[in-house]
This record gives C-alpha cells, sequence and structure tokens, in this order.
C-alpha cells in the first residue's frame, strides 16, 4: 500500500473510532487525536440492533409481489424498541449492489452516525458492514430510513422498502391505553407523470395563491398501489380490537413524496403527540394530515363495535389500497367506510396560545421553484440558489435560539425536515402558536411558517424538503453548528 492510501485509510481508521464505527481493516490502538472517549466504542460481540439492506420480494395483496429493497427481509422493517438514553451498539449490512445511508430520523445523534453524505456521515459500502454506538434521544415515535439520493432512478432511495418504525421508550411511561398499534403507509410501483396533486387550501392563508406559472411543469411522481404495514386495503391481517379499549396509534407516513390524510370511519383520534412529541394540548380530530416523514400519535376510544376502515378519504387511493381493517372481537362482515367532513389540518390546535419566546437571530429561507418543463425535472430553491456542496453551511452556534422563517413562495406543499434537532412550531400561516415540538413541518403552497430552535450537538445538520424528488433537485441546505 502506497504511503497516499496508507494515510487516507489511516485517516477513515481514525474517523471510524473516533465516532464509534468499526471499518473492516480498522484496529483500536491508540486513540485518534480529538476520538471520543474509549467507552463510546462500539464493543466486541452481538449488536442491540441489526440492520440488514438486502433485497425483498413484498407480498402486498394475493395477486401482487413487489421487488425492492427491504429492512431484515421485510416491509416495513420490523419495529426498533429503544430506551431513552441507554447506549446501543448497532449493526448494519449492506447485502446490496449500492452504497446505502441508514438515517436515524428525529434523533439528537453525532452527525458521523446520522446517515447523511452531506454531514459527512460514513457509508454503509457494497456488501460491506458497519458498527457504532449511539445513545437514542429523544423518547417517542422515530423511524429509520435510507437517505441515498437516487434522482430520477425509481428503484432506489425512499421509493423502497427502506424504512422501519424506531420507538424510543420514555424513562417513565404512565402507559394510558390498552394496546398499541403501529402503522406504516407507503406508495409502490412509482411512474413519472406530468399532472400535479390538488392540495389542500391552508387555514388561515391571509393572501392568494398567484396564477401558476405558464411554463409547463417538470416531472411529478405517480403511484399504482398504496399500502399500509406491506398490505394493500383488504389483504393482511386487520387491526384486532375490543369495545371500551383505548387504543393508541402510532401512524407514520413513510411515503417518498405523497402527503396524506386518514380517517376512521366512525371514531375520531384524539391527538397526543406530534413527530413523537408529546403536544401540549391534545385534540379530538376525524381527519389525520401526514406531511412526508411525519409521524402521528392518536388515542382512539373503540365505541363503535363493528368492522370498519382506517384509511384515506380519496377514493382512488384507497380502492389502490390506503387503508387498513379495523375489527372488533366478535364482529363480522364487509369493513364499512364512512367519508369524513372536509377540515383543514390546524396545527396550531394542538399548542398553547401565548406567544413563543424572543429568538436571538432569525433566519428567512425563502422557497423557489424553476419550472423544468415538458420531459424535465423542477429545480428547487432556498434563498434563489439550489444545494451545492461547494456552498460553506451556514454558521450556527450552540445553544443560541433561532428563528428559521418558512416561505414558500410556490404552488407545492413541502414537507420541510432538520436533521439532529426538534424545533417548535411559533407561527403557522399568521398565527401566533407555542409548545408543539416537531422535526417535519408541512408548508402549504404560498404560506410561512415559523420555527425555534437551539441546536444543541455540534456538527453539520441538513435542511431538506422530505419530498424525495425537491431534494433530489435542489431542495437542501447545511448548517454548521460551533
Amino acid at each position: 500500500m502506497d504511503d497516499a492510501r496508507r494515510t487516507r485509510r489511516k485517516f477513515l481508521c481514525d474517523l471510524a473510532i473516533g465516532s464509534g464505527l468499526l471499518l473492516p481493516g480498522c484496529h483500536r490502538g491508540e486513540p485518534a487525536e480529538g476520538a471520543a472517549p474509549a467507552d463510546a466504542a462500539a464493543p466486541e460481540g452481538p449488536a442491540d440492533v441489526t440492520v440488514r439492506i438486502a433485497p425483498v420480494l413484498a407480498d402486498i395483496a394475493p395477486d401482487h409481489t413487489i421487488s425492492t429493497i427491504g429492512y431484515n427481509g421485510t416491509v416495513p422493517g420490523p419495529l426498533i424498541r429503544l430506551r431513552e438514553g441507554v447506549a446501543v451498539t448497532v449493526d448494519l449490512f449492506n447485502e446490496t449492489d449500492s452504497p446505502e445511508l441508514v438515517h436515524w430520523h428525529g434523533q439528537n445523534i453525532p452527525a458521523s452516525v446520522d446517515g447523511a453524505t452531506e454531514e459527512k456521515s460514513l457509508i454503509v459500502p457494497v456488501h460491506g458492514h458497519l458498527r457504532y454506538r449511539l445513545t437514542p434521544q429523544p423518547a417517542g415515535a422515530r423511524f429509520v430510513h435510507t437517505h441515498a439520493m437516487p434522482m430520477s432512478d425509481l428503484s432506489r432511495g425512499t421509493y423502497t422498502g427502506q424504512f422501519a418504525f424506531v420507538y424510543i421508550e420514555p424513562r417513565s411511561n404512565p402507559g394510558q391505553y390498552d394496546q398499541e398499534v403501529f402503522l406504516a403507509t407507503h406508495e409502490w410501483e412509482p411512474y413519472f407523470t406530468t399532472m400535479e396533486e390538488e392540495e389542500e387550501p391552508a387555514p388561515g392563508a391571509t393572501r392568494p395563491a398567484p396564477q401558476r406559472d405558464a411554463k409547463a411543469n417538470g416531472w411529478e411522481i405517480g403511484y399504482q398501489r398504496f399500502t399500509i404495514n406491506g398490505k394493500c386495503l383488504g389483504h393482511g391481517e386487520p387491526v384486532r380490537v375490543k369495545a371500551g379499549q383505548r387504543v393508541l396509534f402510532h401512524i407514520l407516513n413513510a411515503s417518498a413524496t405523497e402527503n396524506i390524510q386518514l380517517a376512521l370511519a366512525g371514531h375520531r383520534f384524539q391527538v397526543v403527540a406530534l413527530d413523537g412529541n408529546a403536544v401540549p394540548h391534545p385534540q379530538p380530530v376525524e381527519v389525520l394530515e401526514l406531511g412526508t416523514a411525519e409521524r402521528v400519535d392518536a388515542v382512539v376510544e373503540m365505541k363503535n363495535p363493528g368492522v370498519w376502515i382506517l384509511g384515506t378519504p380519496r377514493d382512488d387511493d384507497r380502492k389502490n389500497g390506503l387503508g387498513i381493517v379495523v375489527e372488533y372481537a366478535n364482529q363480522k362482515g364487509k369493513p364499512v367506510w364512512t367519508k369524513p367532513a372536509k377540515a383543514a389540518w390546524d396545527y396550531t390546535i394542538f399548542g398553547e396560545e401565548r406567544p413563543p419566546s424572543e429568538p436571538e437571530e432569525s433566519i428567512l429561507l425563502t422557497f423557489g421553484k424553476e419550472n423544468g418543463g415538458a420531459g424535465g425535472f423542477n429545480r428547487w430553491t432556498i434563498n434563489g440558489r439550489g444545494f451545492d456542496e461547494r456552498t460553506e453551511p451556514r454558521l450556527l452556534h450552540r445553544g443560541r435560539r433561532y428563528r428559521l422563517v418558512f416561505d414558500n413562495q410556490t404552488d407545492d406543499a413541502h414537507p420541510v425536515h432538520l436533521h439532529r434537532a426538534s424545533f417548535e412550531l411559533t407561527n403557522v400561516h399568521g398565527k401566533a402558536t407555542a409548545g408543539v415540538m416537531k422535526d417535519v413541518v408541512l408548508v402549504k403552497g404560498f404560506t410561512k411558517v415559523a420555527v425555534d430552535f437551539a441546536p444543541t450537538i455540534e456538527g453539520l445538520s441538513l435542511f431538506h424538503c422530505h419530498q424525495q424528488l425537491h431534494m433530489d433537485y435542489g431542495f437542501k441546505m447545511l448548517f454548521n453548528v460551533a
């Protein structure tokens, strides 16, 4: 091995060991300069969590099998239960022919293990293995998913089955429910289309949407099939409940591109947490709305015996699979669907009616779109620029309170996500609020949303739209916390 290659290998090994990672051929000797303490290194022996990235055949309906990439042989991957603040050893195995990244969405962890190339996280190599140590935090419903950038390749990235619920048990849990159910939605057989989704209007929007750009819109993504927990509506096992139970539903929108609504015929949801974080004021709603990568925790009191459908109000999507049967004990018959009344989703009803604390600095982030035209891809910008890895990241200081103001100057709804931090909603479509903590917020077309956060972990943090096509074509930027 020549000197240049040896120097590069030593650098990667030092970086890996300092992050608690093991790479083939790396050995622990003297700790690298700036390395984590020895007890942070991943120990030998069995891992606490193992994720195998490999091809999967998913039977989403009796007559329909999807060939995809998944975790541990299933779609979605098996539920990963962790305990808040209790460190675990993680093994990642990549049994595919492409490099992969595993992103621990919603967790406050070092950039080295967060699973994003923009943050210089280590990659799971082709037919390779990584091992590292992480401390799960904060408590609540999180998830894990690929962070590969597929661009125009609809067989990679979040179009695949690479996702799984991660539930971080709080240090103390009152357990005010009788049954816990995890539901993850996803779409299959993506294709390029020029059709745009009609967006529900934002509540309280004060300015009308201008006319759409006269230039033809670029490619969008459509889907043939929809599933909950890897099964189309009417296939797979129903959610079985008993009359009088309080059932806690953990719901994840694991789509690559779709923002969705869900309702449970004959019942209401008592929303208790958003993105895994308890809300100040739980509220009953008939319809849930989840942008891509959002999670909702909601309790349903089972007081209406029967066989019901939990699904999308969009008739075509529900017929193509986006739903699941909820069946009471000793009840049989055809599942019933009742279309709910239209209602605008409003984050602020779960928050506190008080002005938020004043930030030390405000940062305006204006979202823009450059229409791709027929046969092209739209380009997405933040403050007039698409992502460029050569651009110096925006410097932030640990512990300083920042206000990010999202000004959406496009006709698309954007589920925007900040890595390695949670933020507090402070103004939604002109309405002040406080106390609602999230890591994804859906910013409707031609509206503004403001959020506050104080970075706690140093290093690079990625901000992006979680709509895969938007992120691939420019909608992301980097912060650097010092």
